[in-house]
């Protein structure tokens, strides 16, 4: 099978200090590809950036940046002296909260806002001119099986990704005549530190929503963005939908409770 070679390349990876962002890095590394890693937990980033180097041969950059700031943001993209990226993997996100909307922290509601869509919003805008200077512009977004299908709960959460949908859709067709791929990547259920976040810290409550399946976890989403990468140039990817083998949808999950 085809191949494309990616190695030699710079990726900037945001909220990778852990989880799909963490394994998209290493995934990155190993395809010989130079990083720059962003995320609010540098001490997790410092210790990637060694084993990464250390095993790959890699340059590694990492940023300490809370991505639901975006004077952050702009002072953090300043501060790089090597912009010439190619692949953009917008991870940074989150899910607060599972209660209905009008009990749900208001707080916690504006904090998935500001990072899921104006996080991403500013960091694309701010790397954009300089991946489109690039000969293999590739920028993935990492939405959500509940970008299609609304649940209960999760009525801010669904709201933020599917705005990260219709974003990278419409900015494929507005670099249609650039040679800059766009990627939407939906994953479903992958047991990674996203719930224990959700639920803020309770990890009875994260633990009971991989029960009685088999999920997704972060290597499976990174093993399909690599395949992404990796086409043929006149390739475009437009989105991928990623569930566990007992997922139909974003809410329907057959359990085993035995």
């Amino acid at each position: 099978m085809y191949r494309e070679d990616i190695s030699g390349r710079l990726a900037f990876v945001s909220g990778a200090s852990a989880g799909i962002g963490e394994a998209v890095a290493r995934m990155l590394a190993s395809n010989g590809v130079n990083l720059i890693l962003a995320a609010r937990r540098i001490e997790r980033l410092e210790t990637l950036k060694t084993e990464l180097e250390k095993e790959y041969n890699v340059k590694v950059n990492i940023i300490k940046l809370d991505f639901s700031k975006t004077e952050d943001i702009v002072k953090a993209i300043d501060s790089i002296e090597n912009k010439n990226i190619d692949i953009l993997i917008n991870n940074a996100g989150l899910a607060l909260g599972k209660d209905l909307y009008y009990n749900n922290s208001l707080e916690d509601a504006l904090q998935m806002v500001r990072v899921n869509c104006e996080g991403l919003i500013v960091l694309t805008r701010l790397l954009m001119p300089y991946i489109l200077k690039s000969k293999y512009g590739h920028i993935v977004n990492l939405s959500s099986t509940a970008a299609d299908e609304a649940y209960s709960g999760g009525a801010i959460y669904c709201a933020t990704k599917s705005f990260v949908e219709m974003f990278g859709d419409s900015i494929r067709v507005e670099l249609i005549d650039k040679p800059v791929k766009v990627t939407n990547i939906k994953p479903g259920a992958v047991n990674t530190e996203f719930s224990t976040v959700r639920f803020k810290g309770d990890k009875e409550k994260a633990d009971n929503v991989y029960k009685g399946f088999i999920p997704l976890y972060a290597e499976d989403i990174a093993d399909n963005i690599e395949y992404v990468l990796t086409r043929k140039s006149h390739v475009q990817i437009s989105s991928m939908t990623i569930m566990a083998e007992n997922q139909g949808s974003a809410t329907i999950i057959h359990r085993d409770n035995k």
